[in-house]
C-alpha cells in the first residue's frame, strides 16, 4: 500500500496550521493569527493501528506573480510545465528569492497531493489566480477548501472560482468541524489518488474502532474515580478525646484536597484519551461548583432532591412491586410503592447530608478521627454529571482551538433518562452501593451507555 501525503498550501493566515491540527489531531502544531507563523515546511505523521498518512504544513504564498512569470518564461507548452516547476525549485537564484515558494512546492514536486486552503469570510480576488495557476502547473492531485475563519460570506464567491481549478471543492472549518465531518474530509482524500484509497480506507476505519476504545477508557476512568471518591477516608489516632477534636478540621482539610486531586487526574487522564495535552482546564475551572463540596449548587451537576427520591424509590423496591414515576413531565425511572417508599423517604430527608465525621475510642488507648466517606446520595450522581460534561467538552473539542475550555453545566437526568429504563435501574442501583461503600463489580459497564 501506498502512503498517502497532502501538502497544506494556500496564501498566509488562511487557517492551513489549522487544518493540519484538527486532521492530525495534534495540539502541539503552533497557531497564531499573525502572518509568517510557519516559515518552514512541517511533516506530521498520522499513524492508526494498520495504516497513516502524512500532512505537511506549508508556509504562504508570498510572491505568486512573480514565481507565475519565472514559469512561464521556462515551460513553452504544458507538458512542460510540471518540468518547470522542478526546476524552478532547484534554482540558486529562486531559492535566494523566493524561499516560502521553494518550501511549498518542494512537496508537491516530490509527490504530495495538494490541499488549497482560502478563507471562505474574506471576497475572491483575481490575486488569488496566480497561486492556483502555479498549483495546477505541478500536476499533483488537488483539493481545494474553504475555511469560513469569521463567516460564510464569500463561500459562494469562492466555490465558483475554484471550481475553475480544482475538482475537488470543499467547505472545512477546522475549529468546529465534529468527527464525522473530518472522517468525511478522509474520504474525499482517498479519491484524489486511487493507489491511496486502501490506505486512507484503513486509516477512516482505525479512527472509527479508536473512537470507540477512547469512550471505554473514559468509562474506566470515571468508574475508578466514582469508587475512590466514594470509598475515601482518612483518620489520625491522637492521645484524647478533645485532640480527636480539635484535629478534626485538619482531617476536613487533608480530605477535600485529595478528593479534588483525585478529581483533577482524571480529568488529566481524559485529556490525554484525547490527546489534549495543552488545554487549559482544571479544577478551578468548574464555575458551577467550584468544588465537589459546594454542595448547595450539587443539582446543577447531578439530581435534585425529587430526582433523587424517586432513584432512591427504585433502588428501595421490591422486585415486581414497579410502576412508571413522572418527574418534570418526564417518565425518569421506574418507581415502586411498599419498599420503594423507604427508598424515597430517605433520598429526601437525607439529601443535605454530606460526610461522616467519627470519633471513637481505641482498645489499647487513645482515640481515633476519621473524616469520611462521603454519605450523601447525590454524591455518585455528581461526580457522574461532573466528569460527563468534561468528556463531552474534550471529546468534542477540536485539537486547532486554543481558548481555554469554557464551562458550564448539564442536566444529567436529562442523559440517565435516554437509557433504557433496565439500565437506569442498574445504574441507580450501583450509585446507592457506591455511597454506601459497597463495591460493583460491572460499574464500567453501567457507565458506558452514558458517553
Amino acid at each position: 500500500m501506498q502512503r498517502a501525503c497532502f501538502a497544506v498550501v494556500g496564501h498566509p493566515n488562511k487557517g492551513k496550521s489549522s487544518i493540519v491540527s484538527t486532521l492530525a489531531r495534534n495540539d502541539e502544531i503552533a497557531i497564531s493569527p499573525h502572518s509568517g507563523t510557519t516559515s518552514r515546511t512541517h511533516r506530521v505523521a498520522v499513524e492508526t493501528v494498520r495504516a497513516g498518512y502524512e500532512l505537511i504544513d506549508t508556509p504562504g504564498f508570498q510572491r505568486p506573480g512573480k514565481v507565475l512569470n519565472w514559469l512561464k518564461r521556462h515551460a513553452v507548452s504544458a507538458d512542460q510545465r510540471a518540468a518547470a516547476v522542478a526546476a524552478f525549485i532547484e534554482d540558486a537564484d529562486c531559492r535566494r528569492q523566493f524561499p516560502d515558494e521553494i518550501q511549498l512546492l518542494t512537496p508537491l514536486v516530490q509527490g504530495a497531493a495538494i490541499l488549497y486552503v482560502v478563507d471562505g469570510s474574506r471576497p475572491y480576488g483575481a490575486e488569488y489566480e496566480a497561486e492556483m495557476e502555479i498549483l495546477r502547473w505541478t500536476g499533483q492531485p488537488s483539493m481545494a477548501l474553504i475555511n469560513p475563519i469569521e463567516n460564510e460570506t464569500h463561500i459562494r464567491a469562492w466555490s465558483n472560482a475554484l471550481a475553475q481549478y480544482f475538482k475537488t471543492v470543499r467547505i472545512f472549518n477546522p475549529m468546529k468541524a465534529d468527527f464525522e465531518k473530518q472522517l468525511e474530509l478522509l474520504s474525499a482524500f482517498a479519491h484524489l489518488k486511487p493507489e491511496w484509497s486502501k490506505t486512507l480506507n484503513l486509516v477512516t476505519e482505525d479512527l472509527l474502532a479508536a473512537r470507540l476504545a477512547q469512550k471505554q477508557n473514559c468509562a474506566v476512568i470515571l468508574s475508578r474515580l466514582l469508587e475512590d471518591l466514594c470509598l475515601y477516608e482518612t483518620s489520625q489516632k491522637v492521645l484524647s478525646k478533645s485532640q480527636a477534636e480539635t484535629v478534626q478540621p485538619l482531617l476536613a482539610k487533608a480530605y477535600q484536597l485529595w478528593m479534588s486531586e483525585r478529581e483533577q487526574q482524571s480529568i488529566q487522564e481524559l485529556c490525554a484519551v484525547y490527546t489534549h495535552f495543552h488545554a487549559n482546564l482544571s479544577i478551578d475551572d468548574l464555575k458551577l461548583p467550584p468544588d465537589l463540596f459546594d454542595c448547595e449548587q450539587w443539582y446543577m451537576w447531578g439530581l435534585n432532591k425529587q430526582q433523587l427520591a424517586v432513584a432512591g424509590a427504585v433502588t428501595g423496591a421490591a422486585a415486581g412491586a414497579a410502576a412508571d414515576v413522572m418527574v418534570a413531565g418526564q417518565s425518569f425511572m421506574l418507581g415502586a410503592v411498599g419498599g420503594g417508599l423507604l427508598g424515597f423517604g430517605s433520598a429526601w430527608f437525607g439529601a443535605d447530608k454530606l460526610v461522616t465525621t467519627k470519633v471513637k475510642g481505641l482498645p489499647l488507648g487513645g482515640y481515633q478521627a476519621s473524616y469520611g466517606p462521603v454519605s450523601n446520595r447525590n454524591f455518585p450522581y455528581v461526580v457522574i454529571g461532573r466528569f460527563i460534561y468534561l468528556y463531552q467538552l474534550i471529546s468534542q473539542r477540536n485539537h486547532a482551538v486554543r481558548k481555554d475550555v469554557e464551562i458550564n453545566n448539564i442536566e444529567l437526568n436529562q442523559q440517565i433518562s435516554q437509557l433504557e429504563k433496565a439500565t437506569q435501574k442498574e445504574l441507580h442501583n450501583a450509585c446507592s452501593r457506591l455511597v454506601r461503600q459497597k463495591p460493583v463489580e460491572n460499574l464500567t459497564d453501567l457507565l458506558l451507555p452514558l458517553f
